[in-house]
């Protein structure tokens, strides 16, 4: 089944639009904590609402990781080549990120239960023991709650 593509606008129902912002910020931070334990990548991410409330997440230091990004990318400008290089480096990023978040959505819906019929005997034990070991850790975090 093919899907035309919708063009996107935002929200003109206030309450609709808080509602979709609340439920897409807690997945964007979720996608970023995943990203960062998954693929032992050093994320940030800063978002602000139309309120100005700060919502962030950051696998270290969220400054670090600025000063980071700004040294990198005053590195790029100055020793960077401008045009096809870089064009095709951040092309090939892009590529790549792309095929991460799409690993990433996999294992998340096989983690829920979807998309099991494609997975061998070996990868359901392999996710059956990653759930075990996440439930272990669960418990005992509830353990330890409860006990404070």
């Amino acid at each position: 089944m093919v899907r035309g593509k919708t063009q996107m606008k935002r929200i003109e129902n206030a309450t609709s639009r808080q509602v979709t912002f609340s439920k897409r910020r807690n997945g964007l931070l979720k996608k970023a904590f995943e990203l960062s334990v998954l693929c032992d990548a050093e994320v940030a991410l800063i978002v602000f609402s139309t309120r100005g409330k700060l919502y962030e997440f950051s696998s270290s230091s969220i400054s670090r990781t600025i000063e980071r990004y700004q040294k990198k990318s005053r590195d790029l400008g100055i020793n960077g080549k401008p045009g096809s290089e870089n064009f095709q480096h951040v092309k090939e990023d892009t590529f790549s990120m792309a095929k991460k978040i799409e690993h990433l959505e996999v294992s998340k819906r096989k983690l829920l239960g979807d998309g099991l019929e494609i997975c061998s005997t070996d990868e359901l034990q392999q996710l059956e023991n990653q759930l075990e070991k996440s439930l272990t850790r669960i418990r005992a975090r509830k353990v330890h709650l409860n006990h404070a």
